[in-house]
This record gives structure tokens, C-alpha cells and sequence, in this order.
């Protein structure tokens, strides 16, 4: 395919099912069969009837605290995640076989994150009960679904990242083996799916890199992680930033940077039309402010460090 035409959504959904095919046989052949039950340590667990759960029966540090309910309630929303890649993507052929692959997988991470919390007694069971019910009320649409499948690929790309990375930093606050190892479970999910998203997303790119920078703009500039709506999510966002779980910093080095430059090579793409060369001028020039406001706010990277955007698929 030429450069510079522009492909429609029908067209580039066809041209990807290679692309789809082996990653999909890649990520089955990687992903390693797991069981919830495995890593939440029952024996802890107490009747909530006859011992009301307290604040003292917590013992995550509170900002470890706020963090796992705010990813699990992120894990909540994926009714909509679903129907956004049904939408996008569609039901046939391996795409299809990918997005129920993909929603099953996802829909094992709150189980687990919920029977740990619960069990240990990490978090008001009330409160996050009625956290899950106010999330899937309001619930969250990434904007992607309205946007197509170019997009659906570049967003969902940074948002795998970035989730991985929040889970990874997440267990590495708790101060809980135990909390580490589902938090490290779940993040191993997420760096599985990353991986198959980016790759796809850079034949994307090859297909039509036009306009794959203009999404790629609407993707950068306009980021947001699910979740942004729930109430107190502001808050909950500064405290989290300033423990390193994920802030401006974290997502400038570890997801738009190495992504950006590393994987996908924007600056290297050729026979880019001249709207889709001021749209990487102003993606860079978005990285520039990112980094601004990072050295302004003084945040520091997460616990986890090193390049996770090239970490080998496995358990950590």
C-alpha cells in the first residue's frame, strides 16, 4: 500500500488478519493457564456478619490501599471495554476469537483482585461494592470506539502499558508478599496484551502512516486513563502519582517515549502528508510539556524501574 492514502476501517481491519493471527498464536503459546483460587490466601478470611469489617483490619499502607481499589474498580468498568473492541474490531474471524479471548482473561483479574481484598480484609467490602456499582452505572467508553480501529489500536496499546505499570508499582508499595504476587499476576495479563496490541498497532502504522499520526495525536494528546470519572478519582490520582504508582513522569518515560520511539519509530516514518508531519511535530511538542510538568511536580518514577515496554512476555 502507498503512503500517503488513506485506508478505511473495513480495509485495515482485512489487512491486519495476518498480523492478528500470529500474535494471537504467539500470545496462547505465552500466556500460562492460572486460577485465582491459587493466590488468595483463604485461610485469612472471617465472617463480615459476625466481625464487621474495621479501618485496623486493613494492613496495606493507605495509599497501597487507595491503589488496589482504584484498579479494581478500573478492572470493573469492562463491560465497556468489551463493547468498545466488539465494536470496533467485530465478531469474525480471529478478531472475534481475540476479543472474547481478551474479555475472559480480563474478567479473571477482578475476580482476583476482589477475593483478595475481601479475604484479607484490605478495604470496606461495602465501599467497594458500592464503588463497583457506581462504575459500571456511569460506566466509562474509551473515546476509540466512536474513532475506529486505527485508533482502537494505538490507544489501547498505551492504556496495556500503562495498566501494567500501575499494577506492578502497586504491589511493590503494599509491603505484602501476598499482594505482590497478585498484583505482579495480573500485571503479567496486561504486558501480554500490551505486547500483542503494539505489534499489531505497528503494522497499523506501516499500513498507513498518515493516518496513523493523526490518530496517534488524537491518542497522545487526548489520553485518559479509565476511571478519570469516578468520584474522588483527582485525589485518589495525586496520591498515587506521588507514591510512584503512576504519574506524568511514569507515563512520559515508561509508556509514550519508549512506545513512541523504541517500538513504532515515529520519527523515522516517510511520505507523511504534510498534516501528518505538524501532527508528530506536535506530539513531540506534547512530550516537551509532559516533561515540564514532570519536572515541576518533582515526581519520581515507580518502584519498578527499567524498560517494561520490552520486557519478554512471562511471569515477572
Amino acid at each position: 500500500m502507498t503512503a500517503n492514502r488513506s485506508v478505511s476501517s473495513e480495509a485495515l481491519l482485512h489487512e491486519l488478519l495476518p498480523t492478528v493471527e500470529r500474535s494471537l498464536d504467539r500470545h496462547v503459546n505465552a500466556a500460562t493457564e492460572w486460577f485465582p483460587h491459587e493466590f488468595v490466601p483463604y485461610e485469612e478470611g472471617r465472617n463480615f456478619i459476625a466481625e464487621p469489617w474495621q479501618p485496623a483490619d486493613s494492613h496495606l499502607p493507605d495509599v497501597a490501599q487507595m491503589a488496589l481499589e482504584v484498579n479494581l474498580l478500573t478492572e470493573d468498568n469492562l463491560p465497556y471495554y468489551h463493547l468498545a473492541i466488539w465494536r470496533t474490531f467485530g465478531e469474525d474471524d480471529v478478531w472475534g476469537e481475540w476479543v472474547r479471548r481478551w474479555t475472559a482473561e480480563e474478567g479473571r483479574h477482578a475476580i482476583l483482585l476482589r477475593d483478595y481484598l475481601t479475604v484479607t480484609r484490605g478495604v470496606d467490602p461495602e465501599k467497594l461494592e458500592q464503588g463497583r456499582m457506581d462504575m459500571v452505572l456511569r460506566g466509562w467508553t474509551p473515546q476509540f470506539a466512536r474513532q475506529g480501529p486505527l485508533d482502537g489500536v494505538l490507544f489501547t496499546t498505551l492504556q496495556e502499558l500503562a495498566t501494567r505499570l500501575s499494577h506492578r508499582n502497586t504491589g511493590a508499595i503494599t509491603e505484602d508478599e501476598t499482594a505482590r504476587r497478585v498484583c505482579a499476576r495480573v500485571a503479567t495479563d496486561e504486558n501480554l496484551h500490551y505486547v500483542f496490541y503494539r505489534d499489531l498497532a505497528a503494522h497499523a502504522i506501516a499500513v498507513d502512516p498518515s493516518d496513523a499520526m493523526l490518530a496517534l495525536k488524537r491518542q497522545v494528546v487526548g489520553f485518559a486513563m479509565p476511571g478519570a470519572d469516578m468520584p474522588g478519582f483527582r485525589d485518589k490520582a495525586k496520591a498515587m502519582a506521588r507514591a510512584g504508582i503512576y504519574n506524568v513522569r511514569i507515563h512520559l518515560e515508561q509508556v509514550l517515549r519508549p512506545v513512541l520511539e523504541t517500538h513504532w519509530k515515529i520519527g523515522d516514518l516517510d511520505g507523511l502528508s504534510d498534516e501528518a508531519k505538524q501532527a508528530r511535530e506536535d506530539v513531540y511538542a506534547h512530550l516537551a510539556r509532559l516533561e515540564r510538568i514532570a519536572h515541576k511536580l518533582g515526581e519520581p518514577l515507580g518502584p519498578v524501574t527499567g524498560d517494561l515496554s520490552s520486557d519478554p512476555v512471562g511471569i515477572p
